[in-house]
């Protein structure tokens, strides 16, 4: 580990590991020594070195956006994007450089990868262009492992399983299952094109728990939720608390660059007895790879998994518990591994302002038709391929899904919110498959706003909008159930001190 460069006191510094360039930002990876403190957001600026060393700014500097991960091994400083004809590095405010190492482009590269409990390893890569919900051929495509893709007679090859989207599973080399894995420099995992080359990569696989031995036992959670999110912390409470009501019992979140509090907001929940995770998943337009990637770390733990996002609500207007709706909607066989709800979808209901009490409460008035559906799926069940289209997986051979009654169970989704919040959605799509709302793409989708367009300019009667039923069922449920009769206030205004704040 060298000294920072610029420090007299040579006191031993991380390194980074490698730079990623996104559309908006830039990503850089610090690895640190052992038992090192990790930098803060104030410790660190970005550094930008122009090429063009005559230039009269031949270096910028900027604070990073946000800092990201608590391992020594695996920091990320997210830092503005690079200008053109500029490199990126990091300085200490006190003083000394960290240099710069591997710098990798978005469009195509490796970017996660874990090997699965049958010893397979799940890859994820970004730039092969292949469609939705379909199968590839997996003869053009070839798996690398190695240190340095750069010395080809230095790597292993292994077959390609299957490819599917962002998800190829390949079959790991025996010397790489067996050899114990560097510290300082842990094996990647690539993806040869065949006649085209490998891919960049930064994706080292980490172990999966393999299954034990004997009859299986049941899981710790009968029900879990994972979600991907970007900014959501002020609503998180809510969407937490009411779903631990209805019988949720474990979180998943995939944070996907939040920039607000949404840390913070999750150590309170934690604090309060909830068991709900963070993991940091910079990795933009993937929603279904980090769904995937979510679904095999919940099998494990959880019998059933929701896929949703933090606007949308299970609600039975039976009042049944997720526990009750899934004994009664898969109880018509052991292969039922799929529930598909369907989503009906809320509009701003005469607000022109974020609802103090709450989502569930504020908003009351919907389209007369679900729109879509979301499913809760069991993750054994999941086919090997882990090909799902945001809204529901493909099963493997055997298994099939049911559509749940609306009468036992809905999804309340509060899609299109007060101006304020719903105008965040033209930042960017998360999901793979789905065009950004900026661009004249699939203009009529119903991922749109009818009659929008790709300007996010208020429409002077958008607080009437999406309003044809008036639907005050969970609402009163919640004020039956949840309000406290002395204070008159919900569990997510007390613990949040106030609504959103």
């Amino acid at each position: 580990m060298e000294a920072l460069s610029g420090d007299s006191s040579a006191v031993t510094a991380p390194s980074i590991r490698e730079t990623v360039i996104l559309p908006d930002q830039v990503l850089v990876f610090l690895k640190y020594p052992p038992s090192s403190r990790l930098f803060t957001k104030e410790d660190l600026l970005c550094v930008y070195l122009s090429a063009n060393k005559s230039s009269s700014q031949s270096q910028r500097r900027l604070p990073p956006n946000h800092i990201d991960g608590k391992d020594v091994n695996d920091q990320i400083v997210r830092c503005p994007l690079i200008p053109r004809g500029y490199t990126v590095s990091l300085a200490l405010k006190s003083g000394g450089y960290i240099h710069s190492g591997p710098t990798h482009k978005w469009d195509s590269l490796v970017y996660e990868a874990l090997i699965d409990r049958d010893n397979t390893t799940v890859v994820f890569v970004k730039g092969l262009n292949l469609r939705p919900e379909k199968l590839s051929n997996a003869s053009r495509f070839e798996c690398v492992y190695g240190w340095d893709f750069r010395r080809p007679k230095f790597l292993l090859r292994s077959q390609v399983i299957s490819m599917a989207q962002e998800i190829v599973r390949c079959k790991t080399p025996l010397s790489v299952l067996g050899a114990p894995q560097r510290v300082n420099s842990p094996i990647k995992a690539s993806i040869r094109v065949k006649g085209r080359g490998t891919l960049h990569s930064i994706a080292r696989p980490g172990l999966r728990s393999k299954p034990q031995p004997g009859p299986p036992e049941r899981k710790p959670h009968e029900m879990c939720i994972c979600t991907m999110l970007r900014n959501q912390a002020r609503f998180l409470r809510e969407w937490v608390m009411f779903h631990a009501q209805v019988g949720v019992q474990n979180w998943y979140i995939y944070d996907n660059n939040s920039d607000d509090d949404i840390e913070d907001v999750m150590e309170s929940l934690v604090q309060a007895g909830f068991n709900i995770s963070r993991h940091v998943w910079p990795w933009i337009k993937t929603q279904e790879a980090g769904f995937a990637h979510c679904a095999l770390r919940a099998r494990e733990s959880c019998e059933w998994v929701g896929f949703i996002d933090v606007d949308e609500f299970f609600y039975s207007p039976l009042g049944l518990s997720l526990h009750d709706v899934i004994s009664n909607q898969s109880g018509s066989g052991n292969n039922v591994a799929e529930i598909r709800t369907s989503c009906y979808s809320f509009g701003p209901s005469g607000l022109k302002h974020l609802p103090p009490q709450g989502v569930m409460v504020g908003y009351t008035c919907r389209l007369g038709a679900p729109e879509r559906h979301k499913s809760i799926v069991k993750p054994e069940a999941l086919n090997s391929t882990l090909v799902n289209v945001v809204h529901h997986f493909h099963l493997s051979e055997g298994f099939r899904y049911v559509n749940a009654d609306r009468g036992v169970l809905v999804i309340n989704h509060y899609k299109y919110q007060v101006w304020e919040v719903f105008k965040e959605k033209f930042y960017r799509r998360v999901a793979t498959y789905v065009a950004d709302w900026q661009n004249e793409q699939n203009v009529g989708s119903k991922d749109r706003a009818p009659g929008l367009g790709t300007r996010a300019v208020e429409p002077p009667d958008w607080s009437s909008r999406f309003c044809e039923v008036t639907d005050t069922g969970l609402r009163n449920l919640v004020l039956q159930k949840f309000m406290d009769p002395l204070t008159n206030h919900l569990p997510w205004e007390e613990l949040g001190r106030g609504y959103g704040n």
